[in-house]
């Protein structure tokens, strides 16, 4: 069966349905773009049609946009010359969306052509709306769930099948910025406020048949087809467009640090094109975008946050033969702050909830978080009282453990205290399910050691969601020694449920995540200690993606957890505890009673509302600053080799069964430059022969810690890279 089909009705309307076999969403293929090429031919060839509607036949969408899997490998598949082969694929793209565009026209009178509409039953994203904004006009329905955008930029490219020459020109550059450099999604009322849908109908492809019979030549005329146009907002050379131009290359940077080159690149395509006529346009956003699919940040963006991601929340790391475990009632102990962030997400996810806590107020107040969080949501428009009353009628905030009889998974989010755990493990064993799986949101303590505590080691499991959780995308699930596979389904099906991105890993002490953060954290502190600036290491940071740099993360997540976590692994680990100058910094601001944002004082000063205000100038007194500040690059290289060389090591110790798992991780729990794909696919970008030469050089300079690990050393000397050497399917190293 065919992607596009072409069908004639009565009236001599060409219908050009598009419906790909076996998706639940249209995704152009090669194959599909060469069937639309077919249709639109023989459609303008027929005398018989008048006009021409492209629909979908699929209900509720139009299409998701081209299909990432083809994007990720066009490099590899564009032949010898792949910027050629690349530049002229994107260029038969802008061909046959021009064609659809001028529609057989006159070129000089812009007369004759067949009008071509667009009928959108729902959402529309990526070329499945550049395609419409090649006809001649957009009708979209009346469908409350539909979204619309051009959403690439989140995977590291940008709209270059003519999205962006002629967003830009239908509505400005400013109007247009939500849109190509956000990737913001709007619904139907507010994508026809902006300009981005012409028009909104019950019945889009009635309205549209009506329109194409209707339709004169005059309304087939793109305006920047027409004598006169004049870009919406001016255009650079003009005084309000070059402030507009100004104003978005500012707001690019200082959003972006400069650190991702799809928004560059994008930003460039913008403003060349917006200099010259559209066709020239067309081929400078082809010569841009070709430049990004060629950078090998994309196509690690596309394999990291899309393809593995995808992989992950459909089960590609799911125990085989359990049967599915979809949780019913689940029992959250502890109403602080996480356990109230799991309530929350489990009751939005039509659980039944029973949270405890030691009395009732303790537990009323964990609820509450609900409650606060569903009434912004009403405020915005998004949530209903009825939906409301019935999310926070699915959970019961009680101190009585009794209610938790019939719960098919427990979350245990109490005091980070061993003792404390095993006393509520043992006390809730006895009352749940014996089928019931417990599972611990430990962030530090091993899951082997929790699970002693437990009649059932085997149904133990850590779960660990980050904070705040209903706003973090990823949960970390640790098995312990004696985990078994139903629990880790379990675990699975209910990360699914949730709707966030799981990813699996063996119990090693801080697991994988904060394995990898808290030398990011101590790389930062050890620098200052060595008289670098507090303001060149976050910034370095940022200008490698990071949200935040170490100094700031310290203090956000608060000083006093990190030297709470540095007593209790020094305890734990005994004469193997590796001393740091890191540590030495920070029980020293513990006793200065700056503790960070929480106390308003910290790495940084804080006004009464708890605004940072600036670094704080007294840490100098303690840790004067160098004359001679290191290079920018010297920097960011040890902020990255401090994290990324944990992975390995986590990959080569079993912690990491699954790469892709990795560099998911990564991206999604602490923001590990997104540009990169994660730090498996860093090490990919840079090439094994350099990251272990440059470990060689860090270490000799700033000691083992930067020691080149025996698997990194070994793919060094073979010329391999992580993604070569380990198939996505791979389960171990």
């Amino acid at each position: 069966m065919a992607d596009f089909t072409l069908t004639k009705d009565a009236d001599g309307v060409g219908i050009i349905t598009w419906d790909v076999p076996g998706k639940t969403m249209n995704v152009m293929s090669f194959d599909g773009l060469s069937e639309l090429n077919d249709c639109i031919d023989q459609a303008l060839a027929d005398d018989e049609i008048k006009g021409i509607v492209i629909t979908s036949g699929k209900e509720g969408s139009f299409a998701g946009g081209m299909d990432l899997n083809l994007l990720a490998v066009m490099k590899e598949q564009a032949g010898d010359d792949p910027a050629k082969g690349l530049f002229e694929g994107t260029m038969k793209m802008h061909a046959l969306l021009r064609k659809i565009e001028l529609a057989g026209m006159d070129p000089k009178t812009k007369k004759g052509g067949k009008p071509i509409a667009a009928a959108l039953p729902g959402t529309a994203a990526g070329i499945g709306m550049e395609l419409p904004l090649a006809t001649h006009r957009i009708f979209a329905a009346e469908n409350p769930k539909a979204k619309y955008g051009l959403p690439e930029i989140m995977v590291g490219i940008f709209p270059g099948a003519g999205g962006t020459t002629r967003m830009v020109r239908k509505v400005g550059a400013i109007a247009a910025a939500p849109l190509l450099l956000e990737g913001k999604m709007l619904d139907v009322k507010k994508a026809k406020g902006a300009g981005y849908i012409d028009e909104i109908a019950a019945d889009p492809l009635a309205a549209a048949k009506e329109w194409v019979l209707n339709a004169k030549d005059a309304d087939l005329v793109k305006p920047w087809d027409a004598k006169g146009y004049k870009m919406p907002g001016g255009a650079p050379y003009h005084p309000a467009g070059f402030m507009n131009f100004v104003g978005a290359s500012a707001m690019v940077n200082g959003k972006t640090q400069g650190a991702f080159p799809a928004a560059k690149a994008l930003l460039s395509a913008v403003y060349e094109g917006a200099l010259v006529d559209f066709d020239t346009a067309l081929k400078i956003e082809a010569r841009w975008f070709t430049s990004v699919l060629m950078n090998p940040s994309s196509g690690a963006m596309i394999r990291s946050l899309f393809l593995n991601k995808e992989a992950l929340e459909k089960g590609a790391v799911r125990p085989q033969g359990i049967p599915d475990q979809s949780v019913k009632k689940i029992g959250v102990l502890g109403a602080g702050m996480m356990g109230a962030g799991i309530a929350l997400v489990s009751a939005q996810a039509g659980m039944e909830v029973v949270l405890i806590d030691r009395d009732q107020a303790a537990a009323d107040k964990g609820k509450a978080y609900t409650e606060a969080y569903l009434d912004k949501g009403m405020k915005r428009g998004k949530v209903t009282a009825e939906k409301k009353e019935a999310m926070l009628a699915r959970i019961t905030a009680t101190p009585d453990l009794e209610k938790l009889a019939g719960c098919d998974l427990i979350i245990e989010a109490v005091f980070e205290d061993p003792k404390v755990k095993a006393e509520m493990t043992q006390k809730v064993e006895a009352i749940i399910p014996e089928d019931c799986i417990f599972a611990s949101n430990t962030s530090t303590l091993p899951i082997t050691e929790l699970a002693k505590a437990s009649k059932r080691p085997d149904q133990f499991i850590g779960i660990h969601f980050f904070s705040p959780v209903e706003k973090m995308f990823l949960v970390e699930i640790i098995k312990g020694k004696e985990t078994g596979d139903r629990a880790v389904a379990k675990a699975l099906d209910y990360v699914r449920q949730i709707r966030k991105t799981p990813i699996v890993v063996n119990d090693a002490r801080f697991f994988y995540c904060n394995r990898c953060i808290i030398p990011y954290i101590n790389e930062g502190a050890r620098m200052i200690t060595e008289g670098v600036s507090p303001v060149l290491v976050d910034n370095a940071a940022r200008q490698l993606g990071f949200p935040v740099g170490p100094v700031q993360l310290t203090d956000e997540t608060s000083i006093d957890l990190g030297a709470k976590i540095a007593r209790a692994t020094k305890a734990a680990m005994g004469d193997a505890y590796p001393e740091s100058p890191a540590d030495d910094l920070i029980f020293w601001m513990e006793e200065q009673g700056r503790l960070g944002r929480k106390s308003k004082a910290g790495f940084f000063d804080y006004d009464e509302n708890g605004k940072r205000i600036g670094y704080w100038k007294g840490l100098q007194d303690k840790y004067p600053l160098a004359e001679q500040q290191p290079d920018l690059i010297e920097v960011q290289e040890r902020l990255m080799f401090a994290q990324v060389l944990e992975a390995v090591r986590a990959l080569e110790e079993g912690v990491l069964e699954d790469i892709r798992e990795g560099d998911v991780g990564a991206i999604l729990a602490w923001g590990f430059a997104p540009w990169s794909g994660g730090p498996f696919s860093w090490l990919d970008i840079i090439g094994a022969p350099y990251a272990a030469e440059r470990c060689d050089q860090l270490s000799e300079k700033y000691g083992d810690r930067f020691a080149c690990p025996p698997l990194l050393r070994e793919m060094a000397e073979k010329g391999q890279t992580f993604y070569g050497r380990f198939d996505p399917e791979a389960k171990a190293a």
